[in-house]
């Protein structure tokens, strides 16, 4: 059967694609009004410039190796598309076998660069207020090519072993959520805890703004997920539905144990809450039904609302909760397909509570430790490897002074200082070189 363009399919992944890429910058919002005032504009260009760095891998490298033919073992796609060779816009990628429905291929090139972006952009938010800039600069190309590619490839190709294996993943529980989040534990580790971690509060310094990239991460989510549908049918429409319910009760459900902890409700938990539940949906929207996105929500909400503190326990300083709210929320999302897989939804897979047994849940769970070890070991080497040769993490005195007008010379604020900033002293603008 010779492919033939889908021209709804297409309208609606060119859409689905600029709201994905449109998640980074709200990213960017989101992890900015969390830090203090002294390194806001540090965190949103580490998730700015992650857009440049992996547009330009992604197309000479990364397509190919995470979405090419298997080179062999279901590990990694070959070489056959290095710089988008044998691929122009008359190309098409079949989005639908029985009917060759398609849609062209630079487009699904260019939404799953998105993912990618937004992938390693995750990363940024456990290693905040003391990472140089520079060293992450070469950090987010090189995860790109070795972590995300190989992943990719794993689960989202019909050859990749995770894929033939069974596993499940719709929309990047694995690829994604747990990629990041074990990564994000792995630079923590290497680069350690932040000069007054556990003494100072370290409040976020703009919660409006938490709140407004919360809800254009919110807004971009369905893309990220609907999209994955590839097309514009019943499917996607379910897995739009589910995106909107989980993240309504993930907040729910975070909220509920703010009043039930410590008494009161807050606009933090509100967007962690959301957040939560949209990454637990990610993996899991396109396999359970719309019960089953309540179940997800709620439980992802109340899980990572403790989550977030285990980090205190253990003793490492995930900045941000990447670990917390991603790696652990994909983790609940991905294996509750286990338990709540519908036939109707999957095609075929089920899940324990729709008949199944355990099988699925046995392959989720065997999809997470495998994904997770990967991620948190090649990204912990890397990351070693930076810290050992060029250098992580920033002095101690820049840290204290802030590292947006150490390593970028600028501040986000008039007067250098807006809101809480942990108690240390910080530079003014007018202290610097350009008064």
């Amino acid at each position: 059967m010779n492919p033939t363009l889908d021209p709804a399919a297409t309208a609606w992944l060119l859409a689905a694609t600029a709201l994905v890429l449109l998640m980074t910058p709200g990213l960017a919002i989101f992890y900015g009004g969390m830090v203090r005032s002294t390194g806001v504009l540090n965190m949103l260009m580490m998730s700015f410039i992650s857009i440049p760095l992996v547009a330009v891998v992604w197309l000479l490298f990364g397509y190919t190796l995470a979405f090419g033919d298997d080179a062999g073992g279901g590990i990694i796609g070959n070489l056959g598309h290095l710089g988008l060779s044998g691929i122009d816009p008359a190309t098409l990628h079949v989005v639908n076998s029985s009917t060759g429905a398609a849609v062209p291929e630079l487009l699904y090139v260019t939404f799953q660069l998105t993912f990618a972006i937004l992938t390693v952009a995750l990363i940024s938010g456990a290693i905040a207020d003391r990472a140089k800039f520079a060293a992450w600069v070469i950090f987010v190309p090189v995860w790109a090519l070795i972590v995300y590619a190989p992943i990719a490839h794993w689960v989202w190709t019909p050859n990749g072993w995770l894929q033939r294996l069974g596993t499940l993943d719709y929309a990047g529980g694995l690829v994604v959520e747990i990629a990041s989040g074990a990564s994000a534990l792995a630079m923590a580790l290497v680069l350690g805890p932040r000069v007054g971690f556990k003494v100072d509060a370290m409040r976020p310094h703009n919660l409006p703004f938490v709140l407004l990239g919360a809800g254009l991460l919110w807004f971009g989510w369905f893309g990220f997920n609907a999209g994955s549908a590839l097309q514009a049918n019943g499917i996607a429409a379910a897995v739009f539905l589910n995106t909107l319910v989980a993240g309504c009760v993930g907040m729910l459900g975070w909220l509920v144990v703010e009043l039930r902890r410590d008494g009161k409700p807050t606009t933090f938990g509100a967007a962690s809450g959301a957040v939560a539940g949209l990454v637990a949906i990610t993996p899991s929207c396109g396999e359970v039904n719309t019960l089953g996105s309540v179940v997800v929500g709620l439980v992802a909400g109340v899980v990572c609302s403790f989550a977030v503190g285990w980090k205190f326990k253990g003793n490492y300083d995930d900045s941000l909760d990447v670990v917390g709210v991603h790696f652990v929320g994909g983790i609940v999302g991905t294996l509750l397909i286990g338990f709540l897989a519908s036939a109707v939804m999957t095609g075929g897979p089920k899940g324990l509570f729709y008949g199944g047994g355990l099988g699925q849940l046995g392959k989720q769970a065997l999809g997470v430790l495998v994904v997770a070890a990967f991620a948190f070991g090649v990204t912990f080497a890397l990351g070693k490897l930076l810290d050992k040769t060029i250098g992580f993490r920033v002095s101690r005195e820049d840290e204290i002074g802030g590292v947006d007008f150490a390593l970028h010379a600028e501040t986000a604020y008039a007067e250098g200082v807006h809101g809480h900033s942990g108690g240390h002293s910080v530079k003014r603008l007018s202290d610097g070189p350009f008064s």
